[in-house]
């Protein structure tokens, strides 16, 4: 709690807190890094899990993986922004806890994902294994909670 304190209580802090402008940008940005990343992840774990039978799953993945890392890109230092606006609160909230959490789980999805099926992705335009399926409904679960969570912080 003393690192979240010195951050809350730093000049970025303040700087967050107090600019007419940075706290609503990088909630902009936060924003709109989230829909690059449930957009295009969320689209390639709906086909794997069996929507859009006619896209090639390799090629959906070859545009939409970039697309969702160029989200968590934007919403790492966007993230940041706005947790050292309000750090001391936030540390202390269970929504907020329970999102790094969930954080966590779906990058740890993704690679293991990756790790485990990353070179199959071609031959699954017929249908991915019952695994691969499940891992895929997981992580769409898990980044749409997340995006929850992060909504329901203001409200908690």
């Amino acid at each position: 709690m003393e690192l979240v304190a010195a951050l809350h209580d730093s000049g970025f802090g303040a700087w967050a807190r107090g600019s007419a402008f940075a706290y609503p940008l990088a909630n902009l940005l936060h924003l709109a890094g989230l829909v690059l990343l449930v957009g295009g992840i969320g689209l390639l774990d709906l086909r794997l899990a069996g929507a859009f039978r006619a896209l090639p799953v390799a090629v959906l993945s070859r545009v939409l993986t970039p697309m969702a890392l160029a989200g968590l890109v934007l919403m790492l230092p966007s993230g940041l922004v706005m947790f050292a606006a309000d750090a001391k609160a936030l540390a202390a909230s269970g929504v907020f806890r329970w999102k790094l959490v969930l954080i966590a789980v779906g990058l740890a999805n993704a690679v293991a994902f990756r790790l485990l099926w990353g070179r199959r992705l071609s031959s699954w335009d017929l249908a991915a294994p019952p695994a691969a399926r499940a891992m895929a409904l997981g992580s769409l679960a898990t980044w749409v909670v997340v995006g929850a969570l992060g909504r329901l912080i203001a409200y908690s």
